[in-house]
């Protein structure tokens, strides 16, 4: 049995790092500051990968894309004040996006608390609402005690963000440094008396279709849930910004519930009598806001599986409930034998035509650059295990539309909608898996919230290749102004740098790409540079109409 044991006396900062390695943190990222100096020092004696960032945003947005990678915490690491406010972005996203991830955040010497001192803030105030748990380590000899908690509350249940305060004056301190062996989350297992129910829900189902999405999936536990929909026939459709949980070319499945969806997966969700949706909260995205199944109680019979008891039944009224990690689910669904009448499997088939049907071929956008086109490209000639990272903005749209996440873990991007998640969380994954291609797709607004962490790759020698869709406006903003307030332009102008001059400014390689025909090669070019590398593209303004024009055919 694993115990904590005390070891030698070492400072409340040497015993947080300490926490760490035993954790097995591989990577930390960083914006320094004088509130935590006394661990910056304790990290040089490790071997963990210390990031510096350029803003405290990027960084938190990079440990983020960590723990969607991993499962895992990813670790943060800020000063007091506005070095902890910038970072908030990222602690909302994952906190929307359900991802284990632990913010250190340096604080004021706690004998000065309450006189606003300098850069002071309360930590259980600012971050109460967005994290699972907010903490500040009060007393030293209980640094080993909260961060090994810490690591457990962020993983266990529905994963989300921890935030812990770290007071200048307590990391300096003696304290134990407790050797709490590596903490591996507990798993909620499915009630196998659910499990008979949900067989017997699937033998009575005329038109039945799964839904997956949320956090927590493996590899294995995907390939679990391939074998399980193989074996009923049954049409799987993945939530906003969860694609590559259900490999895009399978016979089963039944496209993306994205924003704007196929209207034929609507359509086919309207029609279904029984709906299984596996980790995911079809929250306001995925759901249309909360039009698709309806509110407390959905048209369709309803089992909702989710790790976290506290999601079930906070929306929707499930008729089965079960209480399940993805993994913990997925590997018992082997169990379930398929009814030998199946009379949706048809409809599976047709579902999946329907899928090929609206990803297929992109329309025609006014000017050179024919966007659609260029991502059909990359779909075509990527490797399968490339990890595509967008934020937020009308150009993501045509990624969830055209774009094929083949294989698991190769799709970074935000179901909170954050514009500038990108550019750092290429860097992030680049970092983390050096020999496969990572490619960002940024909008000219998205890419200039977070792009200077551009430099931070050419620091550290990562070379992810970002992809700059330049309309020169706000794109998704324009679209609902002319929708609401049509022919008054307001505060969605925006006058660009040449990006890929920055990016060779920055020491990356950087190229401008005017028409469809330029992009492979200036691409090609870019990869065999071996930089980080900014792809400039221009893409015509007027195709703005062409965003509005998709999402009032889906809504159609």
């Amino acid at each position: 049995m694993n115990v904590s044991f005390p070891t030698l006396t070492r400072t409340a900062a040497e015993a947080l790092v300490d926490q760490l390695v035993l954790q097995g943190v591989e990577r930390v990222t960083c914006v320094p500051g004088e509130s935590y100096l006394a661990v910056l020092d304790a990290l040089v004696d490790t071997d963990i990968d210390v990031l510096t960032c350029r803003n405290e945003g990027g960084a938190a947005m990079m440990a983020e894309a960590e723990g969607k990678l991993t499962g895992r915490p990813g670790i943060c690491m800020v000063t007091r004040g506005p070095g902890a406010t910038n970072a908030a972005a990222g602690v909302h996203i994952a906190a929307q996006d359900s991802t284990p991830m632990i913010l250190f955040v340096g604080q004021i010497d706690n004998r000065m608390r309450g006189r606003e001192a300098f850069q002071e803030l309360d930590y259980r105030a600012v971050f109460g609402s967005v994290a699972k748990w907010v903490a500040e380590i009060d007393h030293p000899e209980r640094m080993s005690e909260m961060v090994a908690r810490a690591f457990r509350v962020a993983m266990q249940g529905r994963p989300g963000p921890v935030v812990l305060a770290l007071p200048e004056n307590i990391l300096s301190e003696p304290c134990p440094s407790i050797g709490i062996p590596r903490i591996e989350p507990v798993r909620a297992a499915p009630d196998p008396q659910a499990m008979v129910q949900l067989g017997a829900m699937l033998g009575q189902a005329k038109a039945p279709i799964a839904i997956v999405g949320g956090s927590g999936w493996t590899p294995e536990a995907r390939q679990d849930l391939v074998d399980f929909a193989e074996r009923f026939d049954l049409p799987v459709a993945t939530s906003f910004r969860r694609a590559d949980r259900f490999p895009p070319l399978h016979r089963c499945y039944a496209g993306d519930l994205g924003i704007g969806p196929d209207p034929a997966l609507k359509a086919r969700v309207d029609a279904a009598d029984l709906i299984l949706l596996v980790g995911g909260r079809l929250s306001e995205m995925p759901s249309l806001s909360y039009t698709l199944l309806g509110v407390p109680k959905t048209q369709q019979k309803l089992v909702h599986v989710h790790a976290g008891a506290e999601e079930l039944g906070r929306v929707y009224q499930p008729d089965l409930a079960i209480q399940a990690s993805p993994v913990s689910f997925a590997a018992v669904l082997e169990e379930l034998d398929p009814p030998a009448h199946r009379p949706w499997a048809g409809g599976t088939e047709q579902a999946h035509v329907a899928y090929l049907r609206w990803s297929g071929e992109p329309r025609v956008l006014p000017g050179d650059f024919q966007y659609g086109e260029v991502l059909a490209w990359m779909a075509r000639e990527l490797p399968e295990d490339t990890i595509l990272c967008n934020g937020a903005g009308n150009y993501a749209g045509w990624l969830g539309r055209h774009y094929r996440y083949r294989a698991f873990g190769t799709q970074l991007a935000p179901t909170s909608g954050s514009m500038g998640y990108g550019v750092p969380v290429a860097v992030m994954a680049k970092r983390m898996f050096p020999e496969r291609l990572v490619v960002a797709v940024a909008g000219d607004g998205c890419f200039q919230m977070n792009g200077q962490e551009f430099a931070t790759a050419v620091q550290y020698g990562i070379a992810p290749i970002v992809v700059v869709i330049d309309n020169s406006q706000l794109g998704t903003i324009r679209m609902h102004q002319e929708r609401e307030y049509p022919g008054r332009r307001s505060a969605t102008e925006l006058v660009n740098p040449d990006f890929a001059a920055l990016a060779r400014a920055c020491g990356g390689h950087g190229e401008t790409v005017r028409n469809t025909a330029e992009f492979a090669p200036a691409f090609e070019r870019a990869r065999a540079s071996g930089k980080a590398a900014i792809l400039h593209c221009f893409l015509d303004r007027r195709a703005q109409s062409h965003a509005r024009d998709h999402l009032a055919e889906a809504a159609s």
